[in-house]
């Protein structure tokens, strides 16, 4: 079953085009377990999810967001066109959280595929109160479902104004971006939540 969700362009704007130092991430295989998983795009994800283009600012991105259920097990599509005309150059698919991970997180897990490009997790926290404020880390995808850990330490604060590392207890929102350059875009994510350290 495919559920298809096109592009929202609201007034809740959540990424500016500033863009963050690099970030590195640990690859893993798919197979290992952590506890936190907050989305395996079971039981209408639709409802959770929101896809967001740079149109909210006058880009011309555009992109879709489809739930599939199939190929071993749900998830998400995200494709589209990223372009840097107009000032913009992002999509992106984010989730609002029913509650902060724990305090002993250490860091985003994420299971993803895709077209050999590099994506950005992007997160909101209580400190993120204008709309162009996010903590951002990128990783490359492959053609096969990789495990991708994303430590905190590895998310860079969009300005000045934000603390250096996000409180695992303050995040409040993730996103799965495709940012910063022309290209097109082709991502799936299976699983997304929050690991801990042995």
């Amino acid at each position: 079953m495919r559920i298809a969700v096109r592009s929202v362009l609201g007034p809740a704007l959540v990424i500016a085009l500033a863009v963050a130092g690099p970030a590195t991430a640990e690859t893993a295989t798919a197979s290992a377990s952590f506890p936190h998983t907050i989305e395996a795009f079971t039981m209408h994800p639709e409802t959770r999810w929101r896809l967001f283009t740079d149109g909210v600012m006058g880009g011309i991105s555009t992109a879709e967001l489809v739930f599939i259920e199939g190929d071993g097990a749900p998830y998400a599509r995200m494709t589209g066109t990223v372009s840097t005309a107009n000032r913009g150059g992002f999509i992106q698919m984010r989730r609002d959280l029913d509650r902060p991970p724990p305090e002993r997180a250490a860091g985003v897990r994420l299971v993803v595929r895709g077209n050999n490009q590099r994506y950005f997790v992007h997160l909101r926290t209580r400190g993120t109160v204008l709309p162009w404020q996010y903590y951002q880390a990128g990783f490359d995808v492959t053609r096969d479902w990789q495990e991708i850990r994303v430590p905190f330490s590895a998310f860079r604060a969009s300005g000045k104004m934000l603390r250096a590392v996000p409180r695992p207890g303050d995040v409040r929102s993730v996103a799965l971006v495709a940012f910063g350059r022309d290209h097109q875009a082709e991502v799936e994510m299976r699983e997304i939540g929050f690991y801990e350290q042995p």
